[in-house]
């Protein structure tokens, strides 16, 4: 992890590896409530891909006579204040990157979690952060849960000690790679029960199915196949099709969306990047006939609320959020151009430009997308 402010990360991880203990012992003088906090603060694909369980852990045995309280984040509280709010008793949402340098944030956000008084506490990511492990451990439950997990978000060296912090630790099967299977095995082993549900699902309505949507944008930069690539496959869709054509994504895609839209004949697009809330995609994807887009929540959401969709995929995290199971409806079209580097969980072994793509990305051809685009038409 690069350090924005080191003196401000000493503080804050001082308080992630020392305040736990010390909770943990006054804990010990109080009694647990029939309460249970998720923590969940990763981005908004993996919500996505894991917020159906919600509604089946409120549900089970285990946890009906529980208060469920979702510690989440902030790029997602618009999905789960709407879909998810029947099963959830307190929503507590956070930008959990910059709690590493606010540790007067993380002191307060501990002592909320300390005075909660939680039973049982779920950390369903398999790779775990050092945010996350110490705001389990500020809780000071009875049970904490989560996965051994791997190092790619937390150094090797604090995982050693935010390991403590769990009751229980579980192990991953080798044969379980894909991001919603492995979250559907944590929360079967926690009940001690399987689990029906077998893809992800948001229930919309008004499903008109008009219009193809676009997304060119990601999370990061260099994992966005070409803007001058996308330029290129509009136009044929704009030669070879009549249905309505939309540009969609964050205010952080901007620029490439403005590229776009420049380049293309006057009217020939819809703009919307920047100018619609999260629920307004879902309802926007929902009712598209297609969605084309690099390796991001669009392709979730489209899996979720079943729109055909296309995606431009490299070899950073293969198989974990895509391609997904050919067993599961509604999957997403994904084109790639494997190398022997894939599975490099985004440390690109290639120099590229600051603004430049991978090459795994980078890769695959307009016409490849084009032939595939072309069979929703």
């Amino acid at each position: 992890m690069k350090l924005k402010n080191r003196n401000l990360f000493r503080l804050t991880r001082f308080l992630l590896l020392k305040l736990p203990g010390l909770l943990k012992f006054f804990a010990k003088f109080r009694t647990p409530r029939l309460r249970l906090l998720i923590i969940k603060t990763d981005a908004i694909g993996d919500y996505i891909l894991f917020r159906n369980f919600i509604e089946v852990i409120k549900r089970s045995e285990t946890f009906k006579d529980y208060e469920i309280d979702l510690l989440g984040n902030r790029l997602w509280q618009d999905i789960a204040l709407k879909y998810d709010r029947k099963f959830v008793n307190d929503f507590i949402f956070i930008n959990p990157d910059d709690l590493y340098y606010s540790p007067i944030k993380t002191l307060k956000l501990s002592l909320k979690l300390f005075r909660k008084n939680y039973q049982a506490v779920l950390q369903p990511a398999f790779s775990r952060t050092f945010i996350n492990d110490g705001l389990a451990g500020f809780t000071a439950a009875k049970n904490i849960i989560g996965f051994e997990g791997d190092t790619e978000r937390i150094d090797a060296r604090y995982k050693s000690k935010t390991d403590k912090f769990y009751t229980n630790l579980l192990s991953l099967p080798q044969n379980v790679v894909f991001e919603f299977y492995r979250s559907k095995f944590f929360v079967e082993q926690v009940l001690k029960q399987p689990i029906a549900i077998d893809r992800p699902f948001i229930d919309i309505e008004n499903k008109s199915r008009n219009g193809v949507v676009i997304f060119p944008g990601a999370g990061t930069g260099k994992r966005r196949w070409e803007k001058e690539k996308f330029l290129a496959l509009i136009t044929l869709i704009l030669q070879h099709s009549k249905a309505p054509v939309s540009i969609a994504g964050s205010a952080d895609e901007k620029e490439t969306a403005n590229y776009l839209v420049e380049k293309l004949p006057a009217g020939a697009v819809n703009n919307l990047t920047g100018k619609t809330s999260l629920n307004q995609l879902i309802e926007l994807i929902g009712n598209a006939v297609l969605v084309i887009s690099n390796e991001t929540s669009a392709v979730h959401i489209a899996a979720a609320v079943k729109t055909p969709s296309v995606c431009v995929l490299g070899g950073g995290h293969f198989g974990r959020f895509a391609p997904y199971p050919i067993s599961i409806e509604a999957s997403p079209v994904c084109l790639y151009e494997k190398m022997d580097c894939y599975n490099c969980n985004w440390n690109c072994i290639y120099h590229t430009p600051e603004n430049g793509t991978f090459p795994c990305v980078a890769a695959v051809s307009v016409e490849k997308v084009w032939n595939s685009v072309q069979l929703y038409l």
